[in-house]
């Protein structure tokens, strides 16, 4: 019988498992480097923390400052600073007042009313802005909804409130329409008249 040594080495374990680590790595650092470049790009948003940023008028809590204020009138020294309540909403409200008083026909009548409005928003300055910036539209939109009011309607609290309401709902509406967001929370009558 012969005496045969083995000198064939064995195999080696290690190799495969150290060509095994080094692809899983390149995986891993392929997919990363991938995510990062999605995040940055925009196209993965919730990686972030959530969707993109919200570029519509923002409520303004009392005290804070409010990033769109429209300038005051006068001089600096001239206009005292506002001091906000300590009761009631947590949010600033502001008031625009339509410069003209709105003069209609009521529905179906012989009737006329004028009334002198203004509305009020929580939201930041850009809403007064657009208010001014589109009081045209807004005062045309709002004249069709008085001539098709009814003239029981004029008289009555009830109906009254829901001639403020219609008129919110229709600044909100041109609003929207021409930038995306309305803002007003309310119409207020400043005088009311029907003859």
């Amino acid at each position: 019988m012969s005496d045969k040594t083995e000198t064939a080495a064995p195999p080696k374990k290690g190799k495969g498992l150290v060509v095994k680590l080094l692809v899983g790595l390149a995986l891993v650092g392929a997919g990363g480097g991938g995510a990062f470049a999605l995040v940055q790009s925009g196209m993965l948003d919730q990686v972030k923390g959530g969707a993109k940023e919200d570029n519509q008028p923002q409520l303004v809590r009392k005290g804070e400052e409010d990033p769109y204020a429209l300038p005051t009138k006068g001089k600096e020294g001239d206009v005292p600073a506002d001091i906000d309540g300590e009761g009631g909403s947590e949010y600033r409200t502001s008031y625009y007042n339509f410069t003209e008083d709105f003069t209609s026909n009521l529905k179906n009548s012989a009737a006329l009313i004028q009334v002198s409005v203004a509305c009020s928003t929580r939201r930041d300055g850009r809403v007064l802005m657009w208010l001014r910036k589109h009081e045209l539209a807004i005062r045309s939109e709002m004249l069709v909804v008085l001539a098709d009011t009814p003239e029981e309607e004029a008289f009555s609290p009830e109906g009254k409130k829901r001639l403020q309401a219609r008129l919110t709902e229709t600044i909100n509406r041109v609003l929207t329409e021409r930038e995306g967001f309305g803002g007003v929370d309310a119409v207020y009558f400043k005088s009311f008249l029907v003859q």
